[in-house]
């Protein structure tokens, strides 16, 4: 007499057969050494998407395991977090941002707010570089052309954050004597320098440098953004080692972003722990996923801390400034996302050349 089970199905059997009912079936994933030389990474030896497939499969993959599922939910969800937050803000403000005011006595309107514009701006390249990145892994593995198009936009996203940053963090979060010294001086003008430099030097050694990549690859790509970062920091050292963290709630929030960017940093730049154990890390675990949520995490609590920054700066940021220095402040920033979408484009016409010279 067969034996019958009542024993409910399983959540994760269920949701997978789910799944499977309403997208259409995916290749298998396959091994490095069925992927081209261009998408394999060093100690990762599964979980690779066959390249060639449809766009439609790249973007379904999305809900597919594979060695970058993490990576583009990761920034996915920061990016979602990022903007949630915001607005929970914004509402917890009585709406303000921008002019934008909920209530008040001359109802609800909408005017730039001049104090208001670099919070706007930090989000909004936050979001931009959090999206670039997570557009570049889900989607990189279509075409040698596609790999180069859109890691050569993670560039621009990750610049545009920089100078994101660095904007923000000179108004809202520098003490009045740094932003009068020598540094505080040409800290924007040299913060969009290095924003472009990094994203240009990202560009090149990932047209110019082929597998297996000498190390002078990762320290073009390291170097320049170690430098950016140390400029952009530079504000909240100061505050950090001028300071007790007791005096202001944004000190203790700045001090553990700082901890994680560098914690991120460290992962991005060795493989560990999949050099320990190459396989074993292929899906969940490998250093670039471990990059990849710090970093989201840092921008999470770099968000935070600017918040408090903002309602301590924000009514005296006129005063110190000036509206018509702000807003040369401003403009530098779609200058530089300018500069900084003609270089990758620049880069992706040298990519397709390349590539067409290769295959005659």
């Amino acid at each position: 007499m067969p034996l019958v089970s009542f024993a409910p199905p399983s959540l994760c059997l269920t949701f997978s057969t789910l799944l499977d009912r309403l997208l259409p079936s995916l290749p298998s994933t396959i091994r490095d050494v069925d992927a081209p030389p261009l998408f394999r990474e060093r100690f990762i030896l599964s979980g690779y998407r066959p390249v060639g497939l449809s766009w439609r499969c790249y973007l379904l993959s999305l809900f597919q395991i594979h060695n970058e599922t993490v990576n583009v939910w990761s920034h996915l969800l920061a990016a979602v977090f990022v903007v949630m937050r915001f607005m929970v803000f914004i509402v917890l403000q009585g709406g303000g941002i921008l002019g934008f005011r909920l209530q008040g006595p001359e109802g609800q309107g909408f005017s730039v707010d001049v104090a208001s514009l670099p919070l706007v701006l930090y989000v909004f390249s936050a979001v931009t570089y959090l999206s670039c990145s997570a557009v570049a892994h889900l989607l990189q593995s279509h075409s040698e052309e596609a790999h180069y198009s859109v890691f050569f936009l993670d560039y621009v996203g990750m610049a545009v954050y920089q100078y994101g940053c660095a904007l923000a963090l000179f108004l809202y979060s520098s003490d009045i004597d740094w932003s009068q010294s020598m540094l505080g001086q040409v800290f924007l003008p040299s913060a969009a320098l290095l924003a472009w430099f990094s994203c240009t030097t990202g560009c090149y050694a990932k047209l110019r440098f082929r597998r297996p990549y000498p190390l002078h690859r990762k320290l073009c790509q390291v170097v320049p953004l170690g430098v950016a970062y140390l400029l952009d920091i530079s504000p909240v050292a100061d505050r950090l080692l001028t300071h007790r963290w007791t005096s202001n709630p944004a000190l203790p929030l700045h001090f553990l972003q700082v901890m994680l960017f560098l914690s991120s940093a460290f992962f991005f730049s060795f493989p560990i722990p999949e050099s320990f154990s190459p396989g074993r890390y292929d899906i969940l675990g490998h250093s670039h996923q471990l990059f990849h949520i710090l970093l989201s995490v840092c921008t999470l609590v770099q968000q935070e801390a600017l918040f408090e920054d903002f309602l301590w700066r924000r009514p005296a940021l006129l005063r110190r400034f000036g509206e018509e220095r702000l807003l040369l402040a401003y403009l530098s920033f779609p200058c530089l996302t300018l500069c900084c979408t003609m270089t990758a484009l620049f880069m992706r016409r040298r990519a397709q050349a390349q590539l067409m010279k290769e295959q005659r």
